[in-house]
């Protein structure tokens, strides 16, 4: 065989086994795109807004400054020295952004064992289910993007004590995420 046609196969039989690895929609600036694009994505958010309450842009926003709608999203890794890695900062993982522990408890609450980060419609239905224990908890509003997205980061226990107030580059990220929803709010308004 030749030297041509053995590199062709081995690189055909490399992408067979890279998996389904979908990259983000390709204008996150714009709501109405992405969901014209993926059409998944306004089901999931949908389904998530008729059974918690919390409207789509606000899901929306948050998922974009979670992972920027990428499935396989992580946390940096941490550094000994600048060089050896230690571990990622933070067990998040997925579209959502959710720890371990946070996830582990949502599926044991809604019974949803099955449920994975990597998927959109699981990671919309646990950005409702948190929100709306932020409202039970923290009388939140649900349609408030930046304080459900500052008890998003803090935890419920953080936001009520109050440990976003003296974090001043995380209140500059929640107005964005609540500029953003505002955005995505009126785009929505206007899709078909």
């Amino acid at each position: 065989m030749s030297r041509h046609l053995s590199a062709l196969m081995l690189i055909l039989i490399l992408a067979s086994c890279s998996g389904g690895y979908k990259a983000p929609p390709r204008n996150l600036d714009n709501a109405c795109s992405i969901l014209a694009e993926r059409p998944e994505y306004k089901r999931a958010f949908q389904a998530a807004e008729r059974k918690y309450g919390v409207p789509t842009h606000v899901q929306m926003a948050v998922i974009y400054q979670e992972s920027r709608y990428r499935s396989d999203a992580r946390t940096p890794f941490r550094y000994v020295l600048g060089v050896l890695p230690m571990g990622r900062q933070s067990s998040a993982y997925g579209y959502s952004q959710a720890l371990d522990g946070t996830w582990d408890e949502y599926r044991r609450s809604t019974g949803n064992r099955r449920a994975k980060r990597d998927r959109m419609r699981d990671a919309t239905d646990f950005m409702g289910w948190y929100m709306t224990r932020s409202n039970q908890r923290n009388g939140i509003a649900l349609a408030d993007a930046r304080n459900q997205y500052l008890a998003y980061h803090e935890g419920h226990g953080g936001y009520a004590r109050g440990s976003h107030q003296d974090k001043s580059w995380l209140l500059r990220v929640a107005d964005d995420v609540d500029r953003r929803a505002r955005m995505y709010n009126a785009q929505l308004a206007s899709c078909r």
